[in-house]
């Protein structure tokens, strides 16, 4: 004899196949949305060259090289020791002690195996290069055209980054049918470049004095790194970068050659910005410290006075007197107020 199932157990086996059906389905339906929501923020897991935290644990320089460390050290001590014998530094121990510090700091952050060599070089031009081998230079101008520490730091990563990847030697190496002697000369283009050109008489074709867009491209996805690393606030390399081109645009000429060797582009710009979209989430970021204004007005002292000792554009200029207003017989009209005399502030540097 056949007993009729009670409604409640007919209602709870119902529940149980329906919550078996729906269960999976409600699960893949929230993967969709999840893997959706991640399409239109254009999400992507960073590969090891992309992500700050993997730096120093990471292999890099994988293009062409036919240069061991020690020939590469040994390439730049040479070209480094032209530079300096044919070179004015500033030499205030101060300011040097500061560029050197902030530089340092980025080496230490980054996937460098050498040490560096940081020097301050006296020059007008708004640029910065780094030889194979840790040997980083930055121009006085450079300093006097950032507004904040961040944006020292920003070229001065992208710098150290050319030297972390060897682009050097991997350029030198695509120029194997140059001369030895010829090979040096492709790590530095500007006036620095025509020095040692000449020093050696020889001629390198401007394509050598240049990095590729993707080595370009590279420095400026390792410099990021570096700076979020450091803890500055990455976006003040791309910002400077941006912040000259358009100086430059707008008043050409008054940076001359302004990093001719690495012409930013709009493209470059923008993979930049949105590898930053990417990087983890830090709570703040150092954007200049106390000591930058103070290091800024220091140079720009030291700078104005040795233009003023050879007679260059901040030097003193000659006014005509202007014409005194004569009465009808001809003599001066009697001032209505006589000039005061007003002491001259202090700088903050006296």
């Amino acid at each position: 004899m056949k007993f009729p199932m009670k409604a409640s157990n007919r209602l709870a086996a119902l529940f149980l196949a329906l919550t078996m059906l729906a269960g999976p389905s409600a699960t893949l339906g929230a993967e969709t949305k999840a893997e959706s929501k991640d399409k239109e923020k254009n999400v992507k897991p960073l590969k090891d060259k992309e992500d700050p935290l993997k730096i120093g644990k990471r292999k890099l320089n994988g293009g062409i090289n036919f240069y061991s460390a020690e020939k590469e050290l040994n390439l730049g001590r040479q070209l480094a020791a032209e530079i300096d014998a044919k070179s004015k530094f500033i030499t205030d121990p101060v300011i040097t002690e500061y560029i050197n510090r902030v530089g340092q700091n980025i080496v230490l952050r980054s996937d460098a195996t050498i040490p560096f060599t940081i020097k301050l070089l006296d020059s007008p031009d708004v640029n910065a290069f780094a030889l194979p081998g840790g040997f980083l230079y930055v121009n006085s101008a450079l300093v006097l055209a950032a507004d904040n520490e961040a944006e020292i730091a920003g070229v001065m990563a992208h710098e150290i980054a050319h030297v972390t990847a060897r682009h050097g030697v991997e350029q030198a190496s695509k120029g194997t049918l140059l001369q030895y002697l010829s090979i040096p000369l492709i790590f530095v283009g500007g006036p620095v470049g025509m020095i040692v050109q000449n020093a050696a008489g020889l001629l390198v074709p401007m394509t050598f004095l240049k990095f590729s867009r993707g080595a370009e491209e590279e420095a400026d996805r390792l410099g990021l790194q570096y700076m979020w690393a450091a803890g500055y606030d990455p976006t003040a390399m791309l910002s400077f970068f941006e912040k000259l081109k358009a100086k430059e645009k707008k008043e050409p000429g008054t940076l001359a050659k302004v990093f001719s060797t690495h012409p930013t582009t709009t493209t470059r710009i923008g993979k930049a910005r949105g590898l930053l979209e990417r990087f983890p989430d830090r709570e703040e970021y150092t954007l200049s410290t106390s000591e930058f204004s103070g290091i800024k007005q220091r140079l720009l002292s030291i700078t104005n006075q040795k233009a003023v000792e050879g007679g260059g554009k901040t030097a003193p200029t000659l006014k005509r007197k202007p014409t005194l207003k004569r009465d009808s017989d001809g003599e001066p009209e009697a001032d209505k107020e006589a000039p005061t005399l007003k002491r001259k502030p202090q700088r903050d540097d006296q």
